[in-house]
């Protein structure tokens, strides 16, 4: 008798590759797990994957099996998300991993809205500054801020916006130290650093018109949180650059002032990374329209 459920676990350990991670993702005992798969091979009388305690490997009569229990996940999903359509009712549980700073300047009205409008899904939201291995930690989707492009890999990488760093001070700063008048004279002046490590620092601005320039400084403060940047900034500590979306509201309450506003302290861009596009649960692909459709105008100068 074909029980759908070995097909569906199947498929999440292959693409999890290994039980450990699928059975995190699936937030099920690894031992139950482990007798679906069993119970498959016996019925198939085949085995799907060779696994040690060191190794995993989806053998090549495996390999083709995932490819067709694959396509039937995807239709039972699809089958499942028009049920859920016609209710209007999607639900179910997304994780999602990202930065500090796009949990406090970015994700932190869009959760909540994306959630009023959808009641019935649950978020799971991992902040680290750290790099995350999406398929080891189970994760649904991931937001990167990069100002490279990012490497090659398995995973789908969808492009969502690109923001300009601006320079800002306190008026307390400038009114003691000054305002650089061009970017030589940032040499004088103190600055604060994104990133503790390492604990030098660069401006690197460009005046859009192909002039650029370095500008080597020493931080007073190096921090991985913009939160406490800012307000050092605003305190009158010294220069800091961020992304402009973070600085909106005390650039409008006259907290902060930006320097230099005819050159750009960084351009970075912002992806969305997902381990697969096809079998998206309805919750995480809800997840994902709406901050294709929301990000870029949250992230707007």
């Amino acid at each position: 008798m074909i029980d759908l459920n070995d097909y569906f676990y199947f498929v999440h350990v292959v693409e999890k590759r290994g039980f450990s991670a699928a059975a995190k993702a699936l937030d099920m005992p690894k031992s139950r797990l482990s007798r679906h798969i069993r119970q498959l091979e016996e019925r198939l009388d085949a085995r799907l994957i060779q696994r040690t305690s060191r190794q995993f490997t989806v053998t090549d009569i495996g390999d083709e099996f995932y490819r067709y229990a694959r396509n039937l996940v995807d239709e039972m999903e699809a089958a499942e998300a028009a049920v859920e359509r016609k209710r209007n009712q999607i639900s179910g549980q997304v994780r999602i991993s990202c930065s500090v700073g796009m949990a406090h300047f970015i994700l932190r009205e869009l959760i909540s809205q994306f959630l009023l409008e959808n009641p019935n899904v649950s978020v799971q939201q991992q902040v680290t500054n750290a790099s995350v291995d999406l398929i080891g930690e189970g994760m649904d989707l991931a937001l990167r801020g990069h100002t490279a492009a990012l490497p090659d890999s398995s995973l789908i990488q969808k492009p969502l916006a690109r923001v300009q760093w601006h320079l800002f001070a306190g008026p307390a700063y400038i009114e003691t130290h000054g305002a650089p008048a061009q970017p030589e004279d940032l040499c004088r002046h103190r600055g604060l650093k994104v990133g503790w490590q390492p604990a030098t620092g660069q401006w690197s601005l460009d005046n859009g018109d192909g002039l650029t320039a370095a500008v080597p400084f020493s931080p007073q403060l190096c921090s991985d949180d913009m939160n406490t940047l800012k307000q050092a900034a605003s305190d009158g500590l010294g220069i800091v650059a961020l992304p402009a979306y973070c600085c909106r509201d005390e650039i409008k309450s006259g907290q902060l002032m930006r320097i230099l506003p005819g050159w750009i302290a960084n351009t970075a861009d912002i992806s969305l990374l997902m381990p697969s596009r096809k079998g998206l649960a309805p919750a995480v692909r809800a997840l994902s329209d709406f901050l294709v459709r929301e990000l870029p105008v949250a992230v707007r100068e």
